[in-house]
């Protein structure tokens, strides 16, 4: 075994494949062994990590290759020794044919970092076959008037080795007329020739039979034999001639089956039998030559398909043999016109089938191209689709990479399909398509999207615990764990908010459940914050607002302000007799802690002692008279209020009020009279007026201090009992007028008195003083009052 290498091998740091076929190129060649054909297999060819400088165990850790454009791998390496060892044993006739050198190429391919060798190994021959005769016999007939140094062609002997193992040397059995002579084609055969060496005498001796022995260059020589049976015929002093010694043609390799190829011309001035020629191929056996040549008229035709790929040249020697069997020789050099009949091929050396979105450029796949065509036919080009973020680069000779020319998104796009067309030049133009499907693994770089900003989730108040309120929903772009959402509730900014003990939320469906029942008129609304977090390395969140609105329901019934119903003694409203229809008596002053409809109040007098005497406004509960009151009229009556609210059932309660009919008020505190009539009467009626107003005045007095006297007994009467005043903090803060008549009118003043022994929360009684029966200047509120 030869081991050459045009340089030392270089250790070279691969950073780009673009660098690494310019340094190949630029400072390297390509590395060269030499060996025997047709040793066992196992036979170890050279230490690969020697020659190329690498250290033991460099070659598995950097992931080496054999790669041969066959699918049949004929080497094979050891990448824990770096021993290129043959898988099996070689035949360079099989390999090669006759073609020689005989160089069997292959690629070491180096994936971490990227680095090409080319390895080319040369197979030698061996003599391991013998010359062989395609005839059993060769019968030549030679007229007895041929003069000495006379020349007739024999057959050659087929070789299949190559050089000096092929066929060398002729010998022919020892005899007394004819030696052997050996010369060279033009293509560096040998072919026999037999010489006469002194005149035959058909009389003495009319056929001779003789051995032929074809010897090849080997040490110890093959050899092999074919008998030479020689008859000695009349004179024939004239041998055929070719028009021409040498014919050229040029034969498309596509031509079909049966074409006419050339025409070759012989001729013999002999007359008769000995001036007729016939034409024949000294080498025509089918599996030499393609051709076949008609005996009579000289035409070469294609007898079988031509393959430029495998042979290119073919050299034919024609004989033309008279009647009287003299022969003339022509050659004839066929060249075979290649064709673009080869598509291209692509060999697979590298393929990712999935890469991660984001990298800024990622090898996909590293390949060969090749087509055994010459010329244009076997020039290729390489591309794949315009619109799709890869690109190809040439590495080295036919090699090429396929990488992307920018971060890819894996939620834009997560599996591309490349189709790599590889097209010759030729004329029509030949390609071969290669699909690659190459799909785009997840990094996480999407933060979970909320469907809403905010959520507004609606409930009813009084709901029974652990009631499903409503759910959140947030989505990730990513996949797999990146795009699995953990949901959570996230600490509130408000300190006198307890969250956690009204709301908590499903971690992986992100529902929302009200922990306990909600009050209305405790809480009627809340804000919080949901978190959604990914499971990815690093792990993304998001945060969206909940806002929770507590719906009323009608759960409060009306509450009576005025008149206080748990007071120790009942309150009573005085009305004057003289009072006209529609007089305002009192009013019952009402609240709802409820909101909306269900707070608006309406009244209703469900009883009365004398029905039809008083009368209950709806709308802001103001109790007045129906009609005149009379002196027969009872002086106590009871009435009845009941105060509704408008919920869906809805709640009321009932009041109880008592009115007491007075006498006494003077004029000036019941509605002024009408104007008295034009003095058209006379002087006479001026007396009764004097005297009638003095005696309205008299009573007015006299009632002014009833009045009083009676007001004084009474407040000394509730001293002991309670006094007429305002606590602090009495009235909720939270009661408002509501409709627009409303339950608390401005224009009304109350007198608020608590019981002695009643708590802070309770009242004696809310009595109003009527703006219509206090003079101008005493509407003002009393010591001990409210205003409402």
């Amino acid at each position: 075994m030869q081991t050459a290498l045009a340089k030392p091998p270089q250790k070279r740091q691969v950073i780009f494949l673009a660098m690494l076929l310019f340094l190949w190129e630029a400072d390297s060649e390509a590395i060269r062994y030499s060996i025997p054909e047709e040793i066992e297999s196992g036979y170890s060819v050279a230490n690969l990590a020697k020659d190329l400088g690498l250290r033991v165990g460099e070659l598995a850790t950097r992931g080496a290759q054999i790669h041969h454009k066959d699918s049949k791998q004929l080497l094979q390496l050891d990448v824990k020794t770096g021993n290129l060892l043959l898988q099996e044993k070689l035949d360079r006739e099989v390999l090669c044919g006759a073609t020689e050198p005989c160089v069997l190429h292959f690629q070491l391919l180096l994936e971490n970092p990227v680095q090409l060798f080319q390895v080319d190994v040369h197979l030698t021959d061996v003599n391991d076959h013998s010359p062989e005769f395609l005839d059993r016999e060769m019968i030549l007939r030679i007229p007895e008037s041929l003069q000495p140094g006379s020349v007739f062609a024999l057959k050659s002997a087929q070789d299949l080795d190559m050089g000096s193992n092929s066929v060398q040397n002729y010998i022919i059995s020892p005899n007394s007329y004819f030696r052997v002579a050996t010369h060279n084609r033009g293509d560096g055969r040998k072919y026999p020739e037999l010489v006469l060496g002194k005149a035959l005498d058909r009389e003495e001796e009319p056929e001779l039979s003789l051995t032929l022995t074809a010897l090849d260059g080997g040490a110890p020589p093959r050899s092999g034999t074919v008998t030479v049976r020689i008859e000695v015929i009349d004179i024939n002093d004239n041998a055929p001639e070719f028009l021409q010694s040498l014919y050229e043609a040029q034969v498309p390799e596509n031509s079909p089956i049966n074409s006419l190829v050339l025409v070759v011309s012989a001729r013999d001035i002999d007359a008769g039998t000995y001036g007729r020629v016939s034409y024949s191929l000294l080498e025509g056996d089918e599996v030499s030559q393609p051709f076949v040549i008609h005996e009579k008229t000289g035409e070469i035709h294609l007898q079988r398909a031509l393959d430029f790929e495998a042979t290119r040249h073919y050299i034919v020697e024609i004989e033309a043999t008279d009647g009287g069997g003299l022969v003339g020789k022509c050659t004839v050099a066929i060249e075979v016109v290649d064709v673009n009949d080869n598509a291209p091929e692509l060999t697979m050396s590298t393929l990712s089938s999935s890469i991660p979105e984001n990298s800024p450029e990622a090898v996909v796949a590293i390949f060969s191209v090749s087509d055994p065509d010459s010329g244009d036919n076997g020039r290729m080009v390489c591309s794949i689709e315009n619109d799709l973020p890869f690109f190809l680069k040439p590495a080295f000779k036919n090699f090429y990479t396929l990488a992307t020319e920018r971060p890819l998104d894996r939620e834009s796009r997560a599996e591309y399909n490349i189709t790599i067309t590889v097209t010759d030049l030729g004329s029509p133009r030949l390609n071969t398509e290669h699909n690659i499907t190459v799909l785009i693994s997840d990094v996480n770089d999407n933060v979970p999207d909320f469907t809403q900003t905010t959520y507004t989730l609606l409930v009813r108040e009084n709901n029974s615990p652990a009631l499903h309120i409503g759910s959140v929903r947030a989505t990730d772009r990513d996949s797999g764990t990146n795009a699995q959402i953990t949901y959570s509730l996230l600490p509130t900014q408000d300190p006198h908010l307890p969250l956690a003990s009204l709301v908590s939320i499903n971690a992986d469906n992100g529902q929302l459940f009200a922990l306990r029942a909600l009050d209305f008129e405790a809480l009627q609304a809340f804000e919080f914050h949901v978190g959604a977090t990914d499971h990815g390395s690093p792990a993304l969140s998001s945060q969206a607002l909940v806002r929770v609105v507590v719906l009323d329901d009608n759960d409060n019934s009306p509450f009576v302000l005025y008149p206080m119903q748990n007071a120790s003694a009942p309150c009573t409203e005085l009305a004057p007799r003289a009072a006209e229809q529609g007089y305002l008596v009192t009013k019952v002053v009402a609240v709802d802690r409820d909101s909306g409809q269900n707070a608006w109040l309406s009244y209703q007098l469900l009883k009365a002692t004398e029905p039809g005497l008083f009368g209950v406004w709806a709308h802001n509960g103001e109790v007045r008279t129906a009609r005149l009151l009379s002196e027969r009229d009872a002086a106590r009556h009871r009435l009845v209020v009941l105060v509704k609210d408008n919920g869906e059932p809805p709640l009321s309660a009932s009041v109880t009020l008592h009115v007491l009919l007075v006498d006494g008020f003077s004029q000036p505190y019941l509605p002024l009279p009408e104007e008295a009539p034009e003095r058209a009467q006379g002087d006479s009626l001026t007396v009764y007026l004097v005297i009638a107003l003095a005696s309205v005045s008299s009573l007015f007095l006299f009632s002014v201090l009833v009045f009083a006297a009676v007001s004084l007994c009474r407040r000394r009467r509730a001293a002991p009992l309670g006094v007429c005043s305002v606590r602090e903090g009495h009235f909720p803060g939270h009661l408002v007028d509501i409709s627009g008549t409303g339950t608390l009118s401005q224009s009304y003043q109350y007198e608020v008195c608590l019981a002695g022994n009643s708590g802070s929360g309770e009242f004696k009684f809310l009595k109003p003083i009527f703006p219509n029966l206090l003079p101008t200047e005493e509407k003002v509120n009393p010591p001990g009052s409210i205003s409402l």
